[in-house]
């Protein structure tokens, strides 16, 4: 079932809001991290490196939470549950738009740096539910 976000929860996604990306360890315990993220049609994206324990873990169960809150309202938030896949960030070019989308234009080159040997990988999440009052407006 294809999840439709309303208008609310896109602007929501579309400004800079650190969201909180909650995945499943492998002892079944939940382990939370704070993200930057943004959206491609419906679908939700993370930048992070591969070997670290959110990434493990969406390798592992796909299962996964990202919740998302106005700064200015804190009361204005949506819970997005849903499925996550991960693939290589190629030329890192999704990093560099979550980094410029938070820190404005340009700002990404540092993130755009693979000098440092590190792999980024793209989480991309497709959302089953949406919760919150944001997701009600």
């Amino acid at each position: 079932m294809t999840i439709v976000l309303n208008d609310t929860v896109r602007q929501l996604l579309d400004s800079p809001h650190p969201a909180v990306l909650s995945t499943l360890n492998p002892d079944g315990s939940p382990q939370s991290s704070v993200v930057w993220v943004i959206r491609e049609g419906d679908d939700l994206l993370v930048s992070t490196e591969r070997g670290r324990r959110k990434e493990r873990n969406l390798v592992r169960d796909g299962r996964v939470g990202l919740t998302v809150f106005d700064l200015a309202n804190p009361y204005l938030y949506a819970e997005i549950r849903g499925t996550a896949t991960i693939s290589e960030d190629t030329g890192r070019a999704v990093a560099v738009r979550i980094a410029e989308q938070y820190l404005g234009p340009g700002a990404g080159k540092e993130y755009g740096d693979a000098s440092d040997g590190a792999v980024r990988v793209v989480v991309r999440i497709t959302p089953s539910k949406v919760l919150g009052n944001a997701a009600k407006a």
